[in-house]
C-alpha cells in the first residue's frame, strides 16, 4: 500500500504537508505548556511571598487588638468611670515601631520582587508573540 501512496505525487505531497502540520501543532503545544508552567511558577512565587508577608505582618503586629482595647476599657470603668474620656492615647513602644518598620521594609522588598517577576513575564510573553 505504501508503494501506491509514494508513487502518486499528489498523495506524497499531501502526506508531507500533513506531517509538517502535525509537527507544528506539537511544537505549539510544547510551547504553550512551557508558558503555562512558567506562569504557574511565577504565580506560586508571588502567592508565596504574599502569604509569607501576611504571616509575618500578623505575627509581628501582635494579633488581636480588639481584645486589648476592650480589656482596658473594662479596667478603666472599674477603677474610675469618669476618666475614660480623659485618658491619653497609648504611645507606641520601641518594639512596635521597629516591627512596623520591618513590616514596611519586607513589604516593599516583596512587592519589588513581584514587580520584577511580572515585568519579566510580560517581556517574555511579548517576545514570544
Amino acid at each position: 500500500m505504501e508503494l501506491l501512496e509514494t508513487q502518486d505525487p499528489e498523495k506524497k505531497r499531501l502526506i508531507e504537508t500533513s506531517d509538517r502540520h502535525k509537527q507544528e501543532l506539537q511544537k505549539e503545544v510544547r510551547e504553550m505548556s512551557e508558558k503555562t508552567e512558567q506562569v504557574l511558577k511565577n504565580a506560586l512565587i508571588i502567592g508565596g511571598t504574599l502569604a509569607v508577608t501576611y504571616f509575618l505582618v500578623s505575627q509581628l503586629s501582635g494579633g488581636k487588638k480588639k481584645s486589648k482595647k476592650s480589656k482596658t476599657k473594662v479596667a478603666v470603668e472599674e477603677t474610675e468611670p469618669g476618666l475614660e474620656s480623659e485618658r491619653m492615647p497609648e504611645q507606641p513602644t520601641f518594639l512596635s515601631k521597629l516591627g512596623d518598620r520591618l513590616i514596611s521594609s519586607a513589604t516593599v522588598v516583596l512587592l519589588d520582587i513581584a514587580k520584577d517577576k511580572l515585568a519579566e513575564y510580560l517581556s517574555n510573553r511579548k517576545t514570544r508573540e
